[in-house]
């Protein structure tokens, strides 16, 4: 193995310590003279942190070219919120509603031991929301589940020997349903409040040591600050910290429109530097980035302490990685596998009315409508449009032929034309009822995560003549 030596703050140039508190990313689809202007900043100790998303194109690619420069403990981050490689799971919605802290745990193990194996040394979870609306990217709407789960998902990956990353910090209570990709959000919280409710799993995983870092929200607080989000707040940034949190601090990505629309790309980098310590642009365009940085410094809009201040905490995590590499497990139990791959199925959950159970008739003449998601062709819907590989609507149906005979099916879109209610409609009546198999799931620029009017329309209709006998549903029931 490559011996790495760490960089000492007193040795460090300006130029270098103004590259440690960038996280670049890199994947196959930017220009090639960006990507190389990345390696260039490795190769001259001038750069704190690298994202590279595990299944962007390139990824393994890249991470051998990282390794193969970097002389120094360079931090390598990634996402693995709903799982890593072969270990995919239905977010953390899952794992929360298994029940049971031991699927928590493998969790947390396998995903830091394979993201370790793939080069990472960062993984950004747990994710620490509290949410009342049944979003699956949540462990749930009780804060003490989400300390239990977060901490045993923790400790899994610390065991795996990867550095731990809560979010999105500070977690407050969202008061206008609104997507920070398209917007800034808003919680109305008090610093009390906070620490009463959002913020109670932290102080909990604070306690014991388990959260290397945070990342910091688009979410805007006004009484805490009027003026900055989490993000860009050194106000809300520096709260937690009086409670005793000595990790580091890294933005969420800069390029969503919960910054963009009000602080533009340019100043929004140093007022980044000036609330954490890591700036996270997630752009295809690093020489830009870098010189924003440069820029914002020359301008006043971070000073020379608050540079300093973030620099000595990115260099104590790049040791903290070495010593986790030290500690990190060989390899993973049967056990903590077979938990891992598991984890959806023990987290299904049914509810039926009074003298029902859940179990569909194998004999029955039922319908099944399927929906898919609004890009697919229903005559082409063999082909999975999602990034991570969970929906095949032409297995479901083979599937649902071959284990009930009589029945039929029909797919139909999340925003459902004339043309799929009527279908669907007028075919309930050839069978003895309707079942809907239905998802809801987060995705960014995508608003809430909700069953569009028309499908609750349609539901709503055929159950008015009793047609609908059960709904499955991928997502938060």
């Amino acid at each position: 193995m490559k011996e790495l030596k760490e960089l000492k703050f007193e040795e460090l140039t300006l130029d270098q310590k103004l590259g440690m508190v960038h996280t670049a990313m890199i994947n196959g689809n930017m220009k090639p003279e960006e990507r190389e202007f990345v390696f260039e900043c490795i190769e001259k100790r001038s750069l704190g942190a690298v994202w590279i998303q595990y299944d962007q194109p390139k990824a393994a690619e890249l991470m051998q070219r990282v390794k193969e420069t970097a002389d120094y403990p360079i931090l390598i981050f990634t996402d693995a919120e709903n799982g890593i490689g072969e270990y995919i799971i239905g977010r953390h919605n899952a794992i929360a509603c298994t029940g049971d802290e031991k699927y928590a745990y493998a969790f947390g193990k396998t995903i830091g031991h394979t993201a370790k194996q793939m080069g990472y040394n960062v993984v950004c979870c747990p994710l620490m929301d509290i949410k009342d609306d049944g979003s699956v990217r949540s462990f749930g709407a009780d804060k003490n589940v989400i300390a239990r789960m977060a901490a045993a998902e923790a400790r899994g990956m610390h065991d795996a020997g990867v550095l731990t990353v809560g979010k999105h910090y500070p977690s407050g209570r969202e008061c206008l349903g609104v997507d920070s990709h398209m917007a800034e959000s808003l919680s109305m919280q008090t610093k009390e409040e906070l620490l009463e409710d959002s913020l109670y799993a932290y102080m909990e995983l604070i306690k014991e040591d388990l959260l290397d870092g945070l990342m910091s929200s688009h979410m805007r607080l006004p009484k805490i600050d009027e003026e900055y989000p989490a993000s860009l707040s050194k106000k809300v940034t520096g709260f937690i910290r009086e409670q005793g949190f000595k990790g580091f601090f890294i933005t969420d990505a800069l390029d969503m429109m919960g910054i963009r629309a009000k602080f533009g790309n340019l100043e929004s980098k140093g007022m980044a530097v000036r609330a954490n310590d890591l700036t996270l642009p997630f752009s295809h365009q690093p020489t830009f980035d870098r010189s924003a940085i440069v820029e914002c410094y020359e301008k006043g809009i971070f000073t020379e302490e608050e540079l300093n201040e973030a620099v000595k905490r990115v260099l104590e995590n790049h040791h903290k990685a070495l010593e986790m590499d030290k500690k990190a497990c060989k390899e993973l139990t049967e056990e903590e596998i077979y938990l891992s791959r598991n984890i959806s199925k023990a987290s299904v959950y049914a509810r039926v009315d009074e003298g029902l159970t859940s179990a569909i008739s194998r004999d029955g003449k039922h319908l099944f409508a399927i929906m898919v998601r609004n890009e697919m062709a229903l005559g082409k819907v063999d082909v999975d449009t999602f990034s991570n590989g969970w929906l095949f609507p032409e297995k479901i149906k083979s599937q649902i032929l071959e284990l009930f005979p009589n029945s039929g099916v029909r797919f139909f879109h999340e925003f459902p034309t004339q043309f799929h209610n009527f279908g669907i409609c007028q075919d309930s009546v050839k069978y003895d009822d309707v079942i809907f198999l239905t998802f809801s799931e987060p995705l960014a620029y995508a608003g809430e995560e909700a069953l569009t009017s028309r499908v609750v329309s349609l539901i709503e209709c055929l159950q008015f003549t009793n047609r609908v006998s059960a709904i499955a549903h991928f997502g938060n029931p």
